[in-house]
């Protein structure tokens, strides 16, 4: 896979502003695939965080962090495609509004102590299915994201950090505490009713 199509003209720009279209080309050449390779399922699949970058309609991007127990992001057997839930959050449904007017997503997996890092690009949907939603303890909805491109990334500015999964991340016998933001008296009266799990 060469260097055609993964790089735009603003790329080629900069790569040859800063004599590096070559090295951009060997990188591509070398690291960049159509699914997930086996190393990149293993820090996906141990991952208790992940960062997704959607668009909307307009194009204006956004970015979010989504966290969970190790596993709870899960590759397809043909590492063609991976699987998220979405938990309860704030509300505005932002990452995921975007995907229903736009399904172009970003992907970014890191691990701090190892260091390495996964950058996946693709198409998402949304996953309504109760059998398919009910896989995953305390989800919502299910983003699938249909694997385009995967590639790592040079991890040598990863910071060292500890990889406790937080209190708020749903698991099974584990429940979530309530964030005090949602007990506040400026957000209580809004949230919506939740059906009993």
């Amino acid at each position: 896979m060469g260097g055609d199509g993964f790089y735009n003209e603003g790329h080629r720009a900069l790569q040859d502003r800063f004599g590096s279209r070559a090295l951009a080309d060997r990188l591509t050449q070398v690291t960049v695939k159509d699914a997930i390779e086996p190393w990149q399922r293993a820090v996906i699949e141990r991952a208790p965080f992940l960062w997704l970058a959607t668009a909307d309609a307009e194009g204006w991007p956004d970015v979010s962090y989504k966290g969970g127990r190790p596993g709870f992001v899960r590759v397809a057997e043909d590492g063609r495609s991976l699987a998220f839930p979405s938990y309860d959050g704030n509300g505005m449904y932002r990452s995921l509004g975007n995907i229903a007017v736009n399904p172009q997503v970003g992907l970014l997996f890191m691990e701090f102590e190892r260091p390495k890092r996964v950058r996946l690009k693709g198409l998402a949907t949304l996953v309504d299915d109760p059998e398919v939603v009910g896989a995953w303890e305390g989800a919502e909805l299910v983003v699938r994201v249909e694997v385009d491109r995967s590639f790592p990334n040079c991890p040598r500015y990863i910071h060292r950090e500890g990889d406790e999964p937080s209190a708020y991340a749903p698991g099974e016998g584990h429940v979530p505490p309530v964030p005090e933001w949602k007990r506040s008296d400026d957000f209580a009266p809004y949230l919506p009713v939740r059906p009993a799990r």
